[in-house]
């Protein structure tokens, strides 16, 4: 993998927990709160994490959201989901959402072959979950 590449999963992870800090470090219980009900949304519960986080990264695809795509890609690899798991939720992701899913398509698998490659190991998913 290039280093731009590298760095840029570095720069991503980076920005987004620099950013929760600095965000969450503000006096506003309403932000805070949103941030809190992310995180309890996706502990296990009636359905297992694993599943969550496909759910997740199935709807960030159909609105189109690279970041939250990329933060969920992450996730799925570190509470265990396969890359046959992944391409299943891409798939109905694609179905769902059509053609305009395709450039987000790329960009996940992008971002899962980076993860996969090792460059980029736990560091690109943060221990708490939130957007």
């Amino acid at each position: 993998m290039s280093a731009d590449k590298k760095d840029r999963v570095a720069e991503f992870t980076a920005f987004r927990q620099r950013m929760n800090e600095r965000i969450l470090a503000e006096d506003n219980q309403v932000v805070r709160r949103f941030f809190a009900l992310d995180t309890q949304t996706y502990r296990a519960g009636a359905l297992d994490v694993k599943t969550k986080e496909l759910m997740g990264l199935s709807a960030s695809m159909v609105l189109r959201c690279d970041d939250c795509i990329a933060y969920h890609v992450a996730q799925c690899k570190q509470v265990g989901v396969t890359r046959e798991e992944l391409f299943e939720a891409f798939s109905v992701s694609l179905v769902v959402g059509g053609s305009i899913v395709i450039p987000h398509l790329r960009r996940a698998v992008d971002f899962l072959d980076q993860l996969e490659a090792g460059e980029a190991t736990a560091s690109a998913a943060p221990p708490e979950h939130g957007h």
